[in-house]
């Protein structure tokens, strides 16, 4: 017997100011609940720019925290449009401590679960190191699943999405759908070639997480040009691409390079009978897996 789940996802351009920041994905929200949305996600640090592309300590008065402004209007919009939402929010946790953290409301509930990102990244034109600290690796605060009316949901953030054992994790604690708000683009000045090598390694590799854990995968990127108001480099191109694919790594909806609004049905008995076709969970050899604690088998 089918079950039927709608769901979007929204696609934007974010500035420092966050008021247009937050009234670009409102006019999404609103978009995507007036179709039939039940769930909508956002995308990574929607309320800003993408501050991480150089180190300034000022930046940390970008931050609040979890019951802050931004969790407050994003709060009114789940219970008003009766949905539930999935946000991003640069967090102050305490003096000093401060992560990235997306944020689930329902309805009127409100806000029912947060995330904190685990694996953070520091690269040229990435540097997260220097704001977040990571998320607290543990049954309640680690790769958790947090339940709510339309599901129990998997919300992991932007660098995990490269990690195999985390979507593992969320699928092992009863996951039902997988979902990635991320800020992702190009620098400028690689080639053509490189560009698409990256790109599609970023699909695959999540697509592949759908596949290996028979669950459906929702990831919301960004777009557009901002730039390193260091001017150390060039700024990123973020690339868009966002996309929902089902339990089988099928695309059922993929966006293009600009600011756009996504929106499926998913069936979602089709995870139990994939997982009966393809019974990975049953297959694993748990018993030989005790490396993959270690950090390099040498």
């Amino acid at each position: 017997m089918s079950k039927i789940l709608k769901v979007g996802l929204v696609q934007q351009p974010a500035w420092p100011d966050k008021s247009r920041s937050l009234a670009e994905s409102e006019a999404g929200i609103r978009e995507l609940a007036t179709q039939g949305a039940e769930l909508v996600l956002l995308q990574e640090l929607h309320a800003t720019h993408y501050f991480c592309q150089y180190e300034d300590p000022a930046l940390f008065d970008l931050a609040e925290p979890l019951d802050g402004p931004t969790n407050q209007h994003l709060a009114t919009l789940a219970e008003e449009l009766d949905i539930v939402l999935v946000g991003s929010l640069f967090e102050r946790r305490a003096p000093g401590l401060y992560h990235n953290t997306a944020v689930v409301y329902d309805r009127a509930r409100g806000r029912v679960g947060h995330y904190r990102k685990m694996h953070i990244p520091d690269d040229p034109g990435f540097y997260e190191k220097f704001y977040f600290t990571p998320g607290d690796a543990d049954r309640e605060q680690g790769f958790a699943p947090i339940d709510t009316s339309v599901g129990r949901l998997g919300v992991l953030v932007c660098w995990d999405q490269w990690y195999p054992e985390a979507a593992r994790l969320m699928a092992l604690a009863g996951a039902e759908l997988l979902l990635y708000p991320t800020a992702i683009g190009w620098h400028p000045p690689d080639d053509s070639n490189e560009k698409a090598r990256q790109k599609d390694a970023w699909t695959l590799i999540q697509r592949a997480h759908g596949v290996a854990n028979g669950l459906p995968v929702l990831v919301a990127n960004r777009v557009g040009h901002e730039p390193d108001l260091s001017e150390v480099s060039p700024g990123i191109d973020f690339w868009g691409g966002s996309f929902i694919c089902g339990p089988q790594g099928e695309l059922l909806a993929h966006a293009g390079e600009g600011p756009e609004r996504l929106l499926v049905e998913l069936d979602m008995a089709r995870c139990e009978d994939t997982r009966r076709m393809w019974p990975y969970l049953r297959d694993r050899r748990i018993d030989a897996y005790g490396d993959l604690t270690r950090r390099y088998r040498d």
